[in-house]
């Protein structure tokens, strides 16, 4: 059996060989009508922390997409799916999902730089210092002394996803019942690896007209576990709580976790009905005119993706693999 690292040589390889033989550029060719939109979450100085994307890996991010596409405001895709109208080819967009500082302190001075315009989608609760957003807190459960095996790193997605079917509050005591059993306790605010922007520092970002600020909800759950009651008010009072933070209209929406089974088709109707132009997801894919502007898809970039996969997944190689795996129902 092969060990995860033969595993990772090889798979670097095969990504090599593929963008050598032309496979990437022919199906950035291929995908050039469709808009990718990119997501990110965690910044770091330094490329030691595998859940941020470090200075440096932005930094050959953003020559890639200079080189390559037109990188445009998420307005412009959603105004134009709306509108029925085509966008030129080649586009991109960039989103970042949370509100934590280091995208302040690491990601705003780098768009700066590139004149990169993006959206980023807050909690609010976690802006105005209520509670920091439960996957933090997992996170850092994760990274304390004598964790319990259902936190380790190879562990952590399907502890998430388990967690991702509980109300919040069963959530919430889940939590903490494990820190009691490690013997911790979860600081009522958030080490500064997980603090969240200040207002100020949103307005700075906001007035500086290459940022957005959109609604990531109240308090980031998963609306398929709110009834609709609920899910009303995260779309209703986050964005007056961060239009009145802000000083500026907010109007779009990024569901939480946002994969396909994390919302109803009556939570859909009620982003609408609450005045928001549009709405991101998390499942994978890119943006065609044919897409629905309230259920956009997105590209992940965490501090695992290494240009190869970047490229590959931008580029739209990723895309089409999985078509045709589909297609002979290897996927």
């Amino acid at each position: 059996m092969n060990s995860p690292g033969t595993a990772h040589t090889t798979k670097k390889v095969a990504l090599r060989l593929m963008r050598s033989c032309g496979i990437f550029a022919a199906a950035r060719a291929m995908s050039a009508p469709m808009a990718r939109i990119l997501m990110y979450h965690n910044f770091a100085a330094s490329s030691e922390d595998p859940n941020a994307v470090s200075v440096d890996a932005l930094r050959h991010q953003f020559e890639y997409l200079r080189r390559h596409f037109s990188i445009v405001p998420l307005r412009h895709i959603i105004d134009r799916l709306k509108m029925g109208a085509k966008w030129q080819n080649h586009v991109a967009a960039l989103t970042i999902d949370d509100g934590r500082r280091n995208c302040y302190e690491v990601m705003f001075p780098l768009l700066r730089e590139f004149e990169i315009p993006a959206t980023f989608f807050i909690v609010s609760s976690f802006i105005s210092g209520q509670d920091w957003i439960w996957t933090d807190k997992v996170l850092w459960l994760s990274e304390q002394p004598h964790r319990p095996s259902e936190l380790d790193p190879e562990q952590l997605d399907g502890f998430f996803r388990s967690m991702n079917q509980l109300r919040p509050g069963a959530r919430t005591t889940f939590i903490d019942s494990i820190a009691k059993r490690m013997g911790v306790t979860i600081p009522l605010s958030p080490p500064p690896k997980y603090a969240p922007c200040s207002w100020r520092e949103l307005r700075e970002m906001a007035y500086s007209d290459l940022v957005e600020i959109g609604s990531h909800s109240i308090s980031h759950p998963i609306f398929a576990n709110l009834t609709d009651g609920e899910s009303w008010q995260e779309l209703v009072i986050s964005r007056t709580q961060i239009e009145e933070g802000i000083g500026r209209k907010v109007r779009y929406f990024c569901f939480p976790n946002g994969q396909l089974g994390d919302y109803r088709p009556s939570q859909l109707r009620q982003v609408r009905d609450a005045g928001y132009e549009g709405a991101v997801a998390a499942h994978a894919g890119m943006v065609s005119t044919a897409t629905d502007p309230y259920k956009l898809p997105r590209i992940g970039v965490s501090g695992k993706s290494d240009m190869l996969s970047f490229s590959k997944q931008l580029d739209g190689a990723d895309h089409y693999q999985i078509k045709i795996q589909k297609l002979f129902g290897l996927a």
